[in-house]
């Protein structure tokens, strides 16, 4: 303990069980009837589920989704080559004060430090995002890629991947309108200048699992996350009905799903964005991959009009996506800043 880097140690409040049960409560959701139907509606079986495991969990996980093995493969396997390598290395693609693309080993979750590194790339490159988080500051500005020069293929492998689960993540949110009611259509126009990312995952072995995290306790902003795990696992959801952590068991070729905070807002808090986490161990590597549905920067987050009525009001005030992005990063680029000055 006296050798263990306290600036991983979680209060004694949010340390994790390393024996919490796995969740096999959360529902696999098949979405081959998605593309197997002949005039592109969804079945109200398939939408009933979606609404249902929305309500009950903010989570869910999806098989027959589309996205072919061997891209995600790829994928999976340029994450692991980048990660094998030196930290010199990685370090050529650091994160820096205002990049928000590229490697970082010293992120904070809720003032903790977590027990990863990562990899972070967007889809659309350039991607335009707002010059600041100031509210009357009206200035425009993009983000670009930094991809690493000694792996060629890194690149390409991230695109094509990229492509792939964009189109799953419109796929997911017609889904998710037809399950509030609405035309499947009905969130198309606020994609248009998508600021979507990926981020790669490693979590090394812990010496002191019971006392870090991978991830600390965290929701998620934008529209929607898709995970793929490997067979480690470690992921946990903070389940509604009582509060507790619940590990969520890897499902081979399958997606973990999760409601960002701009869909509660939309919905008016009929779907909820939950909490979830990263428990880690002191044996084995685990490695994943997200893949953060967002939308573009100019658009205005506010529950939407068609759900709202006398009998249910409007619970949140309407934003600009771009602001909460930028401040969002602002705040990770500043402890990055103050991890990476102390060394």
């Amino acid at each position: 303990m006296d050798d263990f880097d306290q600036a991983f140690i979680q209060a004694p409040e949010h340390r994790p069980k390393l024996s919490d049960p796995e969740a096999d409560g959360i529902p696999t959701v098949d979405l081959s009837p998605i593309f197997n139907s002949p005039d592109g509606t969804f079945p109200d079986d398939l939408v009933r589920q979606i609404a249902s495991t929305s309500i009950d969990w903010g989570f869910f996980l999806v098989v027959n989704h589309g996205v072919p093995a061997e891209k995600r493969q790829r994928m999976e396997a340029a994450s692991r080559e980048f990660f094998r390598r030196s930290l010199e290395e990685k370090r050529t693609v650091m994160k820096v004060e205002g990049m928000v693309t590229g490697y970082s080993d010293m992120e904070l979750t809720k003032n903790v430090r977590d027990w990863k590194e990562v990899f972070d790339f967007i889809v659309a490159d350039p991607t335009v995002v707002p010059v600041s988080p100031e509210p009357n500051d009206h200035r425009l500005t993009h983000w670009t890629n930094q991809w690493p020069t000694y792996l060629p293929e890194f690149r390409e492998a991230g695109k094509e991947y990229a492509e792939e689960l964009e189109k799953l993540g419109h796929k997911l949110v017609e889904l998710i309108a037809v399950s509030l009611g609405l035309p499947a259509q009905r969130f198309r126009d606020y994609f248009k200048e998508k600021t979507s990312m990926v981020r790669l995952n490693h979590y090394p072995p812990c010496s002191l699992p019971e006392m870090a995290l991978g991830v600390g306790r965290h929701n998620d902003p934008g529209v929607l996350t898709m995970l793929v795990q490997d067979d480690v696992g470690g992921l946990e959801v903070k389940r509604k009905r009582d509060g507790e952590w619940i590990r969520v068991k890897p499902v081979p070729d399958s997606y973990v799903v999760n409601i960002g905070n701009v869909t509660q807002v939309w919905s008016n808090d009929r779907y909820e964005s939950v909490e979830h986490r990263v428990v880690v161990n002191d044996k084995k590597e685990r490695y994943s991959i997200a893949f953060f549905f967002n939308p573009s920067h100019s658009t205005i987050v506010e529950p939407l009009e068609e759900l709202i009525d006398p009998k249910n009001p409007p619970k949140y005030q309407s934003y600009l996506w771009g602001k909460v992005l930028l401040n969002k990063c602002a705040r990770l680029s500043r402890d990055l800043k103050l991890q990476y000055s102390s060394f």
